[in-house]
C-alpha cells in the first residue's frame, strides 16, 4: 500500500529524478510493427495543467508509437477529444468523464474495434467499481483479443478487512473477484488483458492482498508486472510514494506469447525524456509512469500465413437468414469456429473435423445484429470475420 514510505528510497528516487539523463521526446519510439503494445496510464485529472498538458501527453502518444494506451482520469472530455484531434494515427473512446473517466487511446491503422463497453455499471457494483471497468474487443493481425480498463478505488490503511463493506482493501478484493468472474464466465478461451490503476501493491502478505484469489489461480492469470512489483523502487510506477500500484494481467491464452523473448514489460519513465525530469513530468503530465506490455504477435504465425488464412475464412450468405456455410483452409490445425456477441458472449462451438473445409451455421434462434465469427487453432483465434443476421 502506498502508506509504506520509506523516506531515504524516496530521497534516492527524487536526486535521481534532478541529475539523471534527459533527451528528447521523440527518442522514445516504444511500439514495433511485429509486437502488440498495450500501455496503462494513469493521467492525473487530465489535463493537469490545462493546455500545456493536452500537447505534452499527446506528443508523447504519437512518439511512443503504441498500439493501445488504456488511460484513467480524464476531467474534461473537450480537452481530451483535441488531443486525440491533433494526432493524425489515433482515435479515442472515453464514455464519461465523471469522477476522473476511462478512456482508449488507439492507433486506427493497426487496431481494429469490435466492440468498447462498460460492465458492472449498475449501483449494486458501485462500491467494487467507483469507475466500471471499460471492456475493449479488437483485433489485432487479424487475432481478437480482449482488454479490460479499470481504475479501483484508492488509498486504505494497507489491512484487510473482509467484514467491513467499506474497507478500501475490502472494496479492491471484491472487485477482483468479480472481474476474475466476468472473464471466467465469458471470455474462458479468449486473449484477455487487465489493467489498469488497480491502486494495491501485488506483494501484500497473502491475507492482506487484495488480488489472492487472482494470483493463486496461477494456471489461468499471471500478472506480467510481477518482477517490477518485486524489484528496485525506481522502476515502480507511482514514484512519490513510493508504490507499485499499476498492474497488467493476462490470461493463460498469452502465457505462450508473454515468454517470447522479443516480449516485455517495463515502466516508461518519461521523465528521462523531458528536459527538467520528473519535475517537469509531475507538474505538467502525472504522478503516475506508464506500465507498458509489449508481446509478439507473430509467434504463431507470420505475416504472410496470417493473410493466407484470413482470405481463406469465408461465409456466404452474409448478411444471413437463417443459415450461412463457413469455407476454411489453413496449413495449422483447424480446432473449432466460435460465435460470440458484439459485448464478448460466445453463443456457439462449430467443431471442425480433419480434413473438413466447411461447416454450415443456422441462425433461427438468433435475433437480428453483429457478430463475430473466430477460427481457432490450437486454442488461438486465427481469424475472425464480422457476421450480420437480417431475418
Amino acid at each position: 500500500m502506498p502508506f509504506k514510505v520509506r523516506s531515504l528510497t524516496l530521497f534516492t528516487f527524487v536526486m535521481h529524478c534532478f541529475t539523471g539523463f534527459t533527451q528528447n521526446i521523440d527518442g522514445i519510439d516504444y511500439g514495433t510493427s511485429s509486437t502488440l503494445e498495450i500501455l496503462s496510464w494513469n493521467i492525473e485529472n487530465f489535463p493537469k495543467n490545462e493546455a500545456t498538458t493536452v500537447a505534452k501527453v499527446g506528443d508523447i502518444i504519437e512518439a511512443l508509437n503504441a498500439d493501445i494506451i488504456a488511460i484513467q482520469e480524464v476531467d474534461d472530455r473537450n480537452s481530451f477529444n483535441e488531443m486525440v484531434a491533433n494526432m493524425e494515427s489515433y482515435e479515442g473512446y472515453l464514455e464519461s468523464e465523471w469522477f476522473a473517466g476511462l478512456a482508449f487511446i488507439y492507433n486506427k491503422n493497426t487496431i481494429e474495434i469490435n466492440s468498447i463497453y462498460e460492465i458492472y455499471t449498475t449501483s449494486q457494483y458501485w462500491s467494487p467499481f467507483p469507475r466500471s471497468p471499460m471492456v475493449m474487443d479488437f483485433n489485432f493481425k487479424n487475432q481478437r483479443y480482449i482488454v479490460i480498463n479499470n481504475h479501483l478505488k484508492c488509498c486504505g490503511d494497507g489491512f484487510f478487512d473482509v467484514n467491513d463493506s467499506d474497507d478500501e482493501e475490502t472494496r479492491r478484493y471484491n472487485a477482483s473477484i468479480l472481474l476474475k468472474e466476468y472473464v471466467d464466465d465469458n471470455f474462458s478461451d479468449a486473449q484477455v488483458i487487465i489493467l489498469g490503476d488497480l491502486n494495491d501493491e501485488l506483494t501484500d502478505d497473502s491475507q492482506d492482498n487484495v488480488f489472492r484469489t487472482i494470483i493463486e489461480d496461477s494456471n489461468n492469470y499471471l500478472f506480467t508486472d510481477i518482477d517490477i512489483a518485486n524489484g528496485n523502487s525506481s522502476n515502480w510506477s507511482f514514484p512519490n510514494w513510493p508504490s507499485h500500484l499499476d498492474h497488467i494481467l493476462i490470461t493463460n491464452e498469452l502465457f505462450e506469447k508473454f515468454e517470447n523473448e522479443n516480449s516485455n514489460i517495463e515502466t516508461i519513465k518519461l521523465e528521462e525524456y523531458l528536459e527538467n525530469g520528473w519535475y517537469e513530468y509531475d507538474q505538467d503530465i502525472s504522478d503516475h509512469r506508464p506500465v507498458a506490455l509489449k508481446i509478439f504477435a507473430d509467434s504463431n504465425l507470420q505475416t504472410t500465413d496470417e493473410m493466407m488464412v484470413a482470405s481463406f475464412f469465408t461465409n456466404s450468405p452474409n448478411p444471413i437468414k437463417t443459415e450461412t456455410n463457413f469455407t476454411f483452409k489453413s496449413k495449422f490445425n483447424l480446432d473449432r469456429i466460435e460465435i460470440y456477441t458484439t459485448k464478448g458472449q460466445r453463443i456457439s462451438s462449430l467443431n471442425i473435423d480433419k480434413n473438413q473445409s466447411s461447416i454450415p451455421f443456422y441462425t433461427s434462434h438468433l435475433a437480428n445484429g453483429v457478430y463475430f465469427a473466430n477460427l481457432i487453432s490450437n486454442n488461438i483465434a486465427i481469424a475472425s470475420k464480422k457476421i450480420v443476421i437480417l431475418k
